[in-house]
């Protein structure tokens, strides 16, 4: 599997939440270059468009050893009946039904691995968490101190102006249309998880912060920041708003005309009243 340029790994929410890591530069700039519909095959449970990277458009779901097929095929466009993956030393083709594991071989490598003995080890000191947790310097009280430098959690303006009397309802007049979009909407294209596209609010923000781009991290690790999630919403670079005619996080500012992305819209017709 090493030489094939595979790599195991024990993950949790890498593959779910677009931690996969990034493609070759020059595959990137040829994707949205060439306004190409690029696909990924993965074992993990999220297929939103955009959410294994913001520039793979067609995501699947498939087990490790199909994703390990399609990898070798190099596409999804592959008729694993028809085609040979390969050949083998004796220049003979090689077929998926050839090279796919029985139920008996997945289960001598599953119970040879994993243990009743780990799962109690973990769960009798779950509540002691790691060494590395358990020597974490955390202030006491019954207040949490906010750090006004963390690009990770940040004191919501809710919890700055709530108050003992409810505020009156204002009427909304004569206000513009910010989105107009159709059906497939998805919670990602609201509020994404996945990788913090580069050039995008968020990355405007992290970038102002002195954060490089290798460390933007996801909106899902960032979601106890509410400056980088207001930056997020809307931010799926597949969304299919009506208002302009390119796929994309952007929209119209009606009274300039402008188009620029959804946040920076939102900031201008907050600045208009």
């Amino acid at each position: 599997m090493d030489e094939l340029g595979f790599t195991t790994t024990g993950y949790g929410c890498m593959t779910c939440i677009g931690n996969s890591g990034d493609i070759p530069p020059e595959i990137e700039e040829a994707v949205v270059d060439g306004d190409m519909v690029a696909s990924a095959v993965l074992s993990g449970n999220r297929n939103f468009e955009g959410r294994v990277h913001p520039n793979t458009r067609a995501n699947y779901l498939a087990s490790p050893p199909l994703v390990i097929a399609y990898a070798l095929a190099g596409s999804v466009d592959f008729d694993f009946d028809t085609t040979p993956l390969g050949q083998n030393k004796e220049g003979k083709d090689v077929y998926l039904k050839d090279i796919w594991p029985t139920r008996e071989q997945v289960s001598v490598v599953t119970d040879g691995v994993i243990k009743p003995a780990m799962f109690k080890a973990t769960y009798d000191n779950i509540l002691k968490g790691s060494k590395m947790w358990q020597g974490l310097e955390a202030p006491e009280g019954a207040l949490y101190e906010w750090d006004n430098t963390s690009t990770y959690i940040h004191n919501p303006p809710f919890f700055q102006k709530t108050s003992n009397d409810i505020s009156p309802i204002e009427s909304v007049k004569d206000a513009h249309c910010l989105l107009n979009m159709g059906d497939s909407i998805t919670t990602d294209h609201i509020s994404p998880a996945g990788k913090i596209a580069k050039g995008s609010p968020a990355a405007r923000y992290l970038e102002e912060r002195g954060i490089k781009p290798a460390d933007f991290n996801s909106y899902g690790s960032r979601r106890g920041n509410d400056e980088i999630m207001a930056r997020g919403t809307f931010a799926n670079v597949r969304l299919i708003n009506k208002l302009v005619e390119k796929t994309g996080p952007t929209t119209v500012h009606v009274p300039s005309g402008k188009e620029m992305s959804v946040f920076d819209a939102a900031n201008e017709y907050i600045k208009g009243g």
